[in-house]
């Protein structure tokens, strides 16, 4: 009797590096309570706060899903993201103190988000592309 058996086929699933997921989530975190305090407590446009912390909302709107790690919203956040990565460039040419300071950390943290949620969803998107040229 033969006890041996066959190879099991490959899976087709693709394994993202868990690395970038939890790299992309802390960027947002990071990124959303740098906006919160630099434009509420640190150093707003106006004294005591500016309206400009709402710009922290739409990363809010992202937050449960680059959380739940789905492949729809890390796709729309990097797109999202290059809009603080413009605001830090800018910001942080043209202010002055603590306020360039942020700024430039605002783009890091943008970059480093944009960065992990690419690395996080190329696998998912090399698998489909080889499913519809297999289809």
């Amino acid at each position: 009797m033969n006890t041996r058996h066959p190879p099991a086929p490959p899976t087709s699933a693709p394994r993202a590096p868990a690395w970038a997921a939890y790299g992309a989530a802390a960027s947002l975190v990071l990124l959303i309570a740098l906006c919160v305090g630099w434009e509420w407590r640190i150093a707003p446009l106006r004294p005591g706060g500016s309206a400009l912390v709402l710009k922290a909302l739409p990363l809010l709107l992202a937050l449960p899903g680059v959380w739940r790690r789905s492949l729809y919203t890390l796709q729309w956040a990097s797109m999202l993201v290059l809009l603080y990565l413009m605001e830090g460039i800018v910001r942080g040419m043209s202010d002055r103190g603590p306020s360039a300071t942020l700024a430039w950390l605002e783009a890091l943290f943008a970059v480093l988000f944009f960065t992990c949620a690419l690395v996080y969803v190329a696998p998912f998107k090399r698998a489909a592309r080889r499913a519809k040229k297999a289809a």
